[in-house]
């Protein structure tokens, strides 16, 4: 199997068809895996996947296990709700919840495949095109090498050259929101530290979240609508004086991870329609790929962690039995389409509910979140049963 990106979708492809049976050829464009990017929730749906690939104890030995679910409000700190993550929460959704950096979850996968196979990983290889032929797809690259394989899948990202190849190109749309994004020690936050949750603090117009990585880190990723800039860069960095204006007036918990960043990046948030197919011939697109999704969920990675199990699980019932790739391609796009536009659809209106922007508004949507979390914790709880108790690894 030829996978087109070493991200986290594409390495655990990758180490879902090794585990399935399935040599595979990694092609990443660029010349090594670095060390960037911020803070990702690992929630119970994607560790089930990890923990089938035996990587549950080098998550756990990176990451960080909060201790709720908890949303706030940005400006007073008060709490809207709190779901616990303790032992009886993690027998409830079958997994714990973790946070981890970016980079420590890129190297654990990519430790994981180079142990399994060490000729993997192929870097500075950027897919021109591909050319699906009657036994196998021949793919080339920028510089010319061809490569083949039985099956080539997508996991280039959301600026996909194989979609595009596909499909054609998308024309996104902004949304009117742009994200800040930083990482910070936790040394530096003193008494303004966050607490050892995932919180979501929730504004007018805007929203927050902070939690604790590993190895002392804390993260923030804040959202403010506005219309005025739109970049879609996860490179590009911002000024504090901007972040600090978009959050004037907030909890110190927020103001003070902005004001002890060494770096605050900002990128414009852009909505893609749903594909009709994810597949074509012999190749087969998966998580931002075929399916990108607003940050407002925490399951953008997590669904393209089911998407490798699925894709993977399906290749060797349904190929190996019939040797019929093309219909094993098509069996995965069956039963991964309707959730992951479910969680592209729930992403979408967490945009709505983190922003309510007047007194009425804020009332009607937080009275009933606060009401709930003071008598039915378990309830609110079981809000998240559809994500996060959902297990690939058994279906």
């Amino acid at each position: 199997m030829i996978i087109a990106g070493a991200g986290i979708g594409g390495l655990t492809a990758a180490l879902a068809c090794l585990h399935h049976g399935f040599d595979v050829c990694v092609l990443e464009q660029a010349t090594g895996l670095e060390a960037v990017g911020a803070g990702l929730q690992i929630p119970p749906n994607a560790m089930k996947v990890l923990r089938a690939l035996g990587l549950e104890a080098e998550i756990e030995r990176h990451g960080f296990l909060p201790q709720a679910l908890q949303a706030r409000m940005g400006e007073t700190g008060r709490q809207l709700f709190r779901v616990p993550l303790d032992e009886a929460a993690q027998h409830h959704w079958g997994a714990p919840y973790y946070h981890i950096h970016r980079a420590d979850y890129v190297a654990v996968l990519k430790t994981a495949l180079l142990a399994r196979a060490p000729e993997a990983l192929i870097f500075d290889a950027s897919v021109a095109r591909f050319e699906n032929q009657s036994h196998g797809v021949q793919v080339t690259l920028d510089d010319g090498r061809q490569f083949f394989g039985a099956a080539l899948i997508g996991a280039d990202g959301i600026h996909s050259t194989l979609q595009q190849q596909m499909f054609g190109p998308q024309k996104p749309v902004f949304t009117g929101n742009v994200a800040w994004r930083a990482v910070v020690p936790l040394a530096r936050l003193g008494a303004h530290a966050p607490e050892a949750n995932a919180c979501v603090w929730m504004g007018r117009g805007r929203h927050g979240v902070t939690y604790r990585l590993g190895h002392g880190l804390a993260n923030f990723v804040g959202v403010v609508e506005r219309d005025d800039w739109q970049v879609e860069s996860w490179r590009q960095a911002g000024s504090q004086a901007d972040a600090l204006a978009d959050f004037a007036g907030w909890h110190p918990i927020v103001t003070t991870l902005i004001e002890q960043a060494d770096t605050l990046h900002r990128w414009a948030l852009f909505d893609r329609a749903p594909l009709a197919s994810w597949v074509q011939g012999r190749v087969a697109l998966l998580g931002d790929a075929a399916h990108p999704m607003l940050p407002f969920m925490a399951q953008g990675a997590a669904m393209a962690v089911e998407d490798a199990w699925v894709l993977a699980s399906t290749l060797r019932d349904v190929a190996g039995q019939s040797g019929d790739v093309h219909a094993a391609l098509r069996a995965y796009e069956a039963k991964r389409q309707a959730r992951a536009s479910a969680a592209q659809a729930a992403s979408r209106a967490n945009a709505k509910t983190f922003h309510q922007a007047n007194f009425l508004g804020q009332l009607k949507t937080y009275g009933p979140m606060w009401l709930g979390g003071k008598l039915a914790p378990k309830q609110v709880r079981g809000r998240l049963d559809w994500l996060y108790r959902h297990d690939v690894t058994t279906t």
